[in-house]
C-alpha cells in the first residue's frame, strides 16, 4: 500500500480539504454501510473507508501519511527515526508496562474520529388487526440532531475548531505520580477540551458549541404482517446525531399488541371460543363463526361435546418473513340454561322420560326455606 491509497478509498485527491474529505467520508460511509448495502464485499469497504477517514480526518495523522505512509501514521515513524528500545524514551518497555497497570497505554481511541451517535428506542401500539395484516405508522418524537446553524462542528458560523493546546489533540494528558515505586505516569481525559481534542473559541450561539440541537423528528414505520408483541423493527439511520461526522445512530420501534376481546393468539393460530347452547350441541347446526378475515359458516355435527375443537384452515395469522397462512381453531362450550321456563321444564322432563333417565323431584319448600329465600333476595 503506497501513500495515496486512503485517499483512492474517499475518492479525494491528495490536495483534498478537510471539508471534502468529510463530505467523501459521509458519502462513501453510507454507500457501503452493511445496513443499506447487502452487496457481497461491502463490509470490508465500509471498514477501508473508516480506516480511511481515522487518519486523513485528523490533520497531524494526515500529515504524517504524506509523508511516511500507513507507518507514519500509525507511529511507527518518529520525528528521531524508529522508535525500538532507544531514543529519546529509553527503555520504553518497562514505562509501557506499569503506564497499562495505572489507565495509560496506547489503546485510547482518537478522539477526532467519527463516532455513531446513540439508539433510540420508542414503543408503536397496535391493534390486533393492525398486527395480523400489517399497517403503516407514523411516529414522532425529540432527537439530537445536528445544528443547523454550524453544520455540527460547534462553532460560530465563519470559525473552526482549533487543536487543543493543552494535548496536542490527542484528548489525552499524561500526569506523573509519584509513589513508593518511583514515578509513575497514566493518562487522564484533558481538562481543557474534555476529550475532544479540539478546542471551540467562538462557540455557536444555537447548540452552545455541542454541535447538537433538540428537534422535533417524523418517521413512517411500515409495520409487516404478523408482527407480535417484543419483536422490534431498526430502522437505520433515525436514532441521535453522530460525533466529528459519523453518521446517525438507529431507531429501535418495539412493537406492542393489544389484546383483542374476541380472540387469543399463538404465533400463526388464532384460538376463539364458541358458546352453543344444548339443543344446537345435540342436533347439530350451521353457525357463523368470526374470525380475523370475516364471519365464515361452520358445520356443528349432531353430538357435540364441550371442548371439541374444530379447524379453520387458512383463518389465522401469517407468518411474519413469509410462508403458508395460519389456521384458526374453535373450541366449543356447551352452555347450560340457568333458567327455565315451565314449556321448557316440561320438554326436558318428557326428553328425560324417553331416555329412561329417572328426574329427581324438587323438595317442596317449607315455611323457614321460603323466609330463607327471601332474604337472599333483598
Amino acid at each position: 500500500m503506497n501513500n495515496t491509497e486512503y485517499y483512492d478509498r474517499l475518492g479525494v485527491s491528495k490536495n483534498a480539504s478537510q471539508d471534502e474529505i468529510k463530505k467523501a467520508y459521509r458519502k462513501m460511509s453510507k454507500k457501503y454501510h452493511p445496513d443499506i448495502n447487502k452487496e457481497a464485499g461491502a463490509e470490508q469497504k465500509y471498514k477501508d473507508v473508516q480506516e480511511a477517514y481515522e487518519t486523513l480526518g485528523d490533520e497531524q495523522k494526515r500529515a504524517a501519511y504524506d509523508q511516511y505512509g500507513p507507518a507514519g501514521a500509525n507511529g511507527g515513524f518518529g520525528g528521531g527515526g524508529f522508535e525500538g528500545f532507544g531514543g529519546a524514551g529509553g527503555f520504553g518497555g518497562f514505562e509501557d508496562i506499569f503506564s497499562s497497570f495505572f489507565g495509560g497505554g496506547g489503546g485510547m481511541r482518537n478522539p477526532n474520529a467519527p463516532r455513531q451517535g446513540d439508539d433510540r428506542h420508542y414503543r408503536v401500539d397496535l391493534t390486533f388487526e393492525e398486527a395480523i395484516f400489517g399497517t403503516e405508522k407514523e411516529v414522532s418524537y425529540q432527537r439530537e440532531s445536528e445544528c443547523n446553524t454550524c453544520g455540527g462542528n460547534g462553532c460560530k458560523p465563519g470559525t473552526s475548531p482549533v487543536t487543543c493546546g493543552r494535548c496536542h489533540g490527542q484528548g489525552v494528558i499524561n500526569v506523573d505520580t509519584q509513589t513508593q515505586l518511583g514515578m509513575m505516569r497514566r493518562q487522564v481525559t484533558c481538562d481543557v477540551c474534555h476529550g475532544r481534542g479540539k478546542e471551540i473559541k467562538d462557540p455557536c450561539q444555537t447548540c452552545r458549541g455541542t454541535g447538537h440541537e433538540k428537534r422535533a423528528h417524523k418517521v413512517s414505520v411500515k409495520i409487516p404482517a404478523g408482527v407480535e408483541t417484543s419483536q422490534q423493527i431498526r430502522l437505520t439511520g433515525q436514532g441521535e446525531a453522530g460525533f466529528n461526522g459519523g453518521p446517525y445512530g438507529d431507531l429501535y420501534v418495539i412493537i406492542n399488541v393489544k389484546p383483542s376481546d374476541k380472540f387469543k393468539r399463538d404465533g400463526t393460530t388464532i384460538y376463539y371460543s364458541l358458546d352453543l347452547n344444548f339443543v344446537q350441541a345435540a342436533l347439530g347446526d350451521t353457525v357463523e363463526v368470526p374470525t380475523v378475515h370475516g364471519d365464515v359458516e361452520m358445520t356443528i355435527p349432531a353430538g357435540t361435546q364441550t371442548g371439541k375443537t374444530f379447524r379453520l384452515k387458512g383463518k389465522g395469522a401469517p407468518r411474519l418473513r413469509g410462508g403458508a397462512q395460519g389456521d384458526q381453531h374453535v373450541t366449543v362450550n356447551v352452555v347450560t340454561p340457568t333458567k327455565l321456563n315451565d314449556a321448557q321444564k316440561e320438554a326436558l322432563k318428557a326428553f328425560a322420560a324417553a331416555s329412561g333417565m329417572k328426574t329427581v323431584q324438587p323438595k317442596k319448600k317449607g315455611f323457614f326455606d321460603k323466609v330463607k329465600d327471601a332474604w337472599e333476595e333483598i
